[in-house]
């Protein structure tokens, strides 16, 4: 079956590693107390900072406790929606300002590029929040990129490491799985989406990480590679 849609990851696949935790989270660890403190009273940080309360099991979680665990998820790359919420309004602020771009691998850009304008359609699914994937591919080195996707998916929907999520894209996508290319660097999620009848294939990029488990998949070192194997079957 030819591949109709491809849903791919960002960090590591599209996007640096370094540059998530380089970049985009020491800017929200340093200002996200003072923007909670100086936001709660907006309904969309009022709705966060109840969220973490939810989380950890405090339906009347005080402010500054809040701010305190935000701090702790951050330090350990927590993927906890309410903080991904909220670090994507720090980024807004970040890209809005200039303060910095989004960067891209530029045969990631090439071949998005390429693939749209084959018709196949492209959609993300990461661990980031919807807002912060689009302010990313928005304010990109290589401009504005989000004409480019169909659609977004973050954890909202579910953990990346759960088949069921992936079954769950292509019910949204009206597709049958096996249509699907999905693109990661972390091999539990390729397993994740291949167990959900997508096809996957891994990135592992020069100077990323690999994993152990990383031999039951097939993985190329850039978006080139990754067009000839999928034209391959």
């Amino acid at each position: 079956m030819n591949i109709q849609a491809i849903v791919t990851d960002i960090e590591g696949t599209t996007s640096s590693i370094d540059f998530v935790h380089k970049v985009l989270f020491p800017y929200a660890r340093g200002r996200i107390a003072d923007f909670v403190r100086q936001n709660a009273d907006r309904p969309e940080v009022r709705e966060q900072i109840e969220a973490v309360g939810r989380e950890v099991g405090d339906d009347h979680i005080p402010l500054e406790e809040a701010i305190l665990h935000l701090v702790e998820w951050i330090d350990e790359d927590r993927k906890i929606t309410p903080l991904k919420a909220l670090q994507g309004m720090l980024w807004e602020e970040g890209y809005r300002h200039g303060d910095f771009t989004g960067h891209m691998y530029p045969d990631a850009v090439e071949w998005l590029r390429r693939w749209h304008d084959e018709g196949i359609r492209l959609y993300v699914y990461s661990s980031g929040s919807v807002q912060a994937q689009k302010l990313l591919f928005a304010h990109s080195d290589a401009g504005d990129l989000t004409p480019l996707f169909s659609g977004y998916f973050d954890t909202t929907l579910g953990s990346k490491r759960e088949a069921e999520s992936y079954r769950l894209i292509a019910e949204a996508l009206e597709l049958p799985p096996a249509a699907i290319l999905f693109l990661s660097d972390m091999p539990a999620e390729l397993d994740a989406a291949r167990a959900a009848g997508m096809r996957v294939l891994g990135l592992a990029r020069q100077g990323e990480p690999m994993s152990s488990q990383a031999a039951a998949h097939r993985w190329c070192r850039d978006f080139a590679e990754v067009n000839e194997a999928m034209r391959a079957g």
